[in-house]
């Protein structure tokens, strides 16, 4: 048996003070029917007094003439009987009561139940446990010290000595609730003493770093090939042994550690993983955005936007607003709904749109009408400034498309559904309105496609914005018509670029004069969206 053993079981005691070979100073032991010594060699004692020692400390003091080291009967405080121990009363004659004893030759089996280390087993002359039960009598009714001594085959002789020791009862499965506070050493050499964290074992390979948990690491002391470890599923972080889940997670192609809850891209910028309870979760989806470079910056490798763009590398969108809903549907997001714009003529700060992404998507709604609960009979400055919910009903306003449809080359589809429900379209391939000096004028208008106009080789979208080319917008309080015997606006509860006679319009009150001329079937009108989008 090598000295590496006998460190080891000293480092295992702290923790579990089960023990192989031990002594107790002032200790006291209880007999046992199932421990008995049919030893020749046995030394028995028998008092004349009517009192038992409580300990072989008190044996001792009891028959000082007797140093002879044997089996004698000891009663704790409180146990009911007497019981046998093997006391050593020629260790610098203290009287060491012996609690657990093991010899070269093994005939007593340690590994055994709980019952059995409650009762004790063995044969006190040469090997045995004293039991749980009077263990804890014998140390609760004294302060006692705790010896630890072992011999081994080389002849080697090695002690270590506690100042205080004692167990618990039962009921608290005999834990160990006095502090085992070191006294003492003595041997050939000096004993390697394991933190807490820590056990004794083959240190040449027996230790994996956190920092590289692959490589076995050898953390012997010269000379030696035992040492203190980490135990299993634990791993070295500077001079502590830590979970290994602590330890983040090894990516072996790079040799890095990623820490519990980090993230690592790897040099590509083709895979991202995640370490997540000491497993890595890998993401292979992950790309950098078009408008983006994979990078190192400071300790992190990833996905950065451009100048100019922000995100998290994966999706960037450029810092300064979309010129319309083409530019929205190509930069930042192919959904329908509400988004910030600002033409690129457009002085005032950048404004919210409703940006429809369907048939192709990039469409930018000037104008919609769903149920009636938004008044379009409105003057000047309302149709100006534009008004509504762009969720909802609402007209954009004639200011706003004036900079957005002299940007680029835009056509405009009107889209209606009548009160059967029937669906229609009209889409012209160019339109465009002056600025408002010019009163808004519809100053370009191009060819019409679609099915609103049921006229048939007729049709060309006159009735619908055609009659209103080359004319300004009118209001309930601008008439600008070229009708000279009335107002055509305020006469139907409408605003529109109106020629000479009134035709219909998407804009008209929404209970009788919402409306579209020649439209297949009725042509009164339950939904409309006007919209553009760049040719």
């Amino acid at each position: 048996m090598a000295l590496n053993d006998f460190r080891q079981l000293i480092s295992t005691f702290i923790f579990f003070w089960t023990l192989f070979s031990s002594v107790l100073q002032h200790s006291v032991a209880q007999s046992d029917n199932t421990m008995n010594d049919q030893s020749p060699d046995a030394s028995y004692f028998f008092y004349q007094q009517s009192e038992h020692p409580r300990d072989c400390q008190e044996v001792l003091d009891q028959c000082p003439f007797r140093n002879s080291s044997g089996i004698y009967y000891i009663k704790p405080d409180g146990y009911q009987d007497p019981f046998q121990v093997y006391c050593d009363l020629a260790e610098d004659l203290e009287g060491w009561t012996i609690i657990s004893r093991r010899v070269a030759n093994g005939i007593v089996r340690f590994d055994r139940d709980w019952n059995s280390y409650k009762r004790g087993f063995g044969f006190p002359s040469q090997e045995y446990w004293i039991g749980n039960e009077r263990h804890a009598y014998l140390t609760n009714q004294k302060e006692y010290a705790l010896r630890i001594q072992m011999t081994f085959q080389n002849g080697s002789r090695y002690v270590v000595t506690f100042n205080s020791f004692r167990i618990s009862d039962g009921f608290s499965e005999y834990s160990l609730i006095s502090g085992l506070t070191h006294h003492s050493s003595t041997g050939d050499n000096s004993v390697a003493w394991c933190s807490s964290n820590m056990v004794y074992g083959n240190c040449t390979c027996g230790q994996r770093l956190c920092r590289d948990p692959l490589t076995c690491a050898n953390t012997c002391a010269v000379g030696h090939v035992e040492g203190c470890v980490c135990p299993d599923g634990y791993f070295m972080e500077g001079d502590e042994c830590v979970p290994r889940v602590e330890c983040g997670c090894y990516v072996s192609e790079e040799q890095i550690i990623v820490p519990e809850g980090g993230t690592y891209i790897d040099s590509g910028c083709s895979m991202e993983v995640t370490c997540s309870n000491g497993q890595l979760a890998i993401n292979q989806a992950y790309v950098c955005d078009s408008n983006a470079v994979c990078d190192v910056r400071g300790d992190s490798r990833k996905c950065y936007c451009n100048g100019g763009y922000e995100g998290n590398g994966e999706r960037c969108t450029s810092t300064t607003p979309s010129v319309d809903c083409m530019d929205v549907f190509n930069r930042t997001s192919t959904v329908s709904g509400v988004y910030s714009i600002k033409p690129t003529n457009w002085a005032g700060a950048p404004f919210d749109v409703y940006c429809n992404m369907t048939n192709g998507g990039g469409w930018t709604v000037l104008q919609r009408r769903v149920d009636g609960s938004v008044d379009f009979f409105l003057g000047w400055d309302d149709y100006r400034r534009g008004f509504g919910d762009k969720t909802g009903e609402h007209w954009l306003g004639n200011s706003k498309i004036h900079s957005l449809t002299n940007q680029k080359r835009y056509n405009v589809r009107i889209d209606v559904v009548n009160r059967n429900n029937n669906s229609y379209y009209a889409e012209f391939d160019f339109f465009r309105i002056g600025n408002e000096d010019t009163e808004y004028t519809l100053s370009g208008l191009g060819t019409y496609s679609g099915t609103a106009d049921e006229r048939g080789s007729n049709a060309d979208g006159y009735y619908i914005l055609g009659h209103g080319r080359d004319r300004a917008f009118s209001t309930k309080d601008n008439d600008n018509d070229g009708q000279s015997s009335y107002h055509i606006t305020a006469y139907y509860y409408t605003a529109w670029w109106y020629g000479t006679y009134y035709y219909y319009s998407i804009n008209g009150r929404y209970s009788d004069y919402f409306q579209l001329k020649y439209l297949p079937g009725t042509t009164y009108l339950y939904f409309s969206e006007m919209k553009i989008r760049p040719v």
